[in-house]
């Protein structure tokens, strides 16, 4: 799903991830629009801090004004969320997903003006929200009763296909300050990221970025470096630097980037023909015959007497759920309704579990 929440882009961890490399590119083959992919794969999301995979998605500001995404110093960033795996669907998979949700339109579209779910018939807000439940059931029981009369296997679509260990990385997982430990020295871990993409030393100094580099296994290295100013009057330099006060380099520190291994299998999509199995059940229900019978009833009840009502209670504003239900309630004396149905298949009959006559 998309989201509106760009707060998040000011999260310490997210700003941490948008100051290095990114993992991917996504462009379509009909839009010139680059977008720049940045994964987050654990996002606390909400005031209930849920844990979700967050993609950051940027492209340089158009002419036109966006109607998407927000502006931030001339880049458009939008977000997107997903609780998809990281090693089995990439950061580009996530957007092109999300972006293909336009083959649904068409059969929104048809639900939409075969039923008009969205039509106001009730007072109250549950019981419109009911309508639009049932309006959903009735479709997705058209869909299955179609299904029975005409079955159809699924179309398989290979929506991304399979990913070789020889190609380029599909992303990166979380960056890791990199070096080897020594006994009474600071070794990478005792180094902090920081959001705006520097290193904090344990002296409390900054340590800013001077190389990157690729390295076998397609891993990524960035070499962050400190002034030498800071570290010749550093009192920790002898537990900083290998050769101590003889150096006359800065300290340097590695952040890795180990690229991201998604699973050899393709991506399928698998879907249905939206028209062909409602067509089917609208062919057969438009041949049927329903006849309905009254039996006697069971036993005689009198005439209720005739009760004053009042214009709130004609107007049900003032009846609760309960008095409706009662209002409402058939009475158990009734006659008896049979209902007949013809035109039905054997084979559909059976499936619904409706009686033969």
């Amino acid at each position: 799903m998309r989201c509106k929440e760009y707060g998040l882009l000011d999260l310490p961890g997210v700003q941490t991830r948008l100051h290095l490399p990114a993992d991917q590119e996504f462009r379509l083959p009909e839009s010139p629009l680059v977008r720049t992919l940045y994964d987050c794969p654990d996002v606390a999301i909400g005031t209930s801090g849920q844990r979700c995979r967050l993609v950051v998605a940027t492209h340089p500001k158009g002419p036109n004004k966006q109607k998407i995404g927000v502006e931030r110093d001339g880049v458009i960033y939008e977000l997107f969320l997903t609780t998809l795996p990281q090693a089995a669907f990439t950061a580009s998979d996530v957007v092109a997903l999300y972006l293909h949700r336009g083959s649904f339109e068409t059969g929104l579209s048809d639900e939409d003006r075969e039923q008009d779910p969205d039509r106001w018939c009730s007072r109250s807000a549950c019981g419109q929200e009911a309508w639009q439940m049932v309006c959903q059931w009735i479709w997705n029981l058209r869909l299955e009763l179609g299904h029975q009369l005409a079955p159809t296997t699924m179309r398989t679509t290979e929506f991304a296909a399979a990913v070789s260990q020889t190609q380029e990385p599909q992303g990166y997982t979380s960056p890791v300050i990199g070096g080897s430990w020594k006994a009474g020295r600071f070794c990478g871990q005792a180094f902090t990221l920081q959001p705006n993409g520097t290193v904090r030393c344990p002296a409390d100094k900054t340590l800013f970025a001077c190389e990157r580099r690729k390295e076998q296994g397609g891993s990524l290295r960035m070499v962050y470096a400190a002034r030498i100013g800071d570290c010749r009057p550093c009192p920790l330099r002898q537990q900083c630097q290998w050769e101590g006060s003889a150096t006359k380099k800065p300290r340097q520190v590695s952040v890795l980037l180990h690229p991201l291994r998604v699973g050899p299998a393709p991506l399928l999509w698998r879907d249905w023909s939206r028209r062909e199995h409602r067509r089917a059940c609208m062919q057969l229900v438009r041949p049927q015959r329903i006849d309905v019978s009254l039996s006697p009833p069971t036993a005689a009840f009198p005439r209720p007497a005739d009760v004053m009502l009042s214009r709130a209670q004609r107007a049900h504003f003032r009846l609760s759920w309960a008095e409706r239900l009662a209002r409402n309630a058939r009475v158990p004396t009734a006659s008896l309704v049979t209902i007949t149905l013809f035109g039905i298949p054997e084979s559909f009959a059976a499936s619904l579990g409706l009686p033969r006559a």
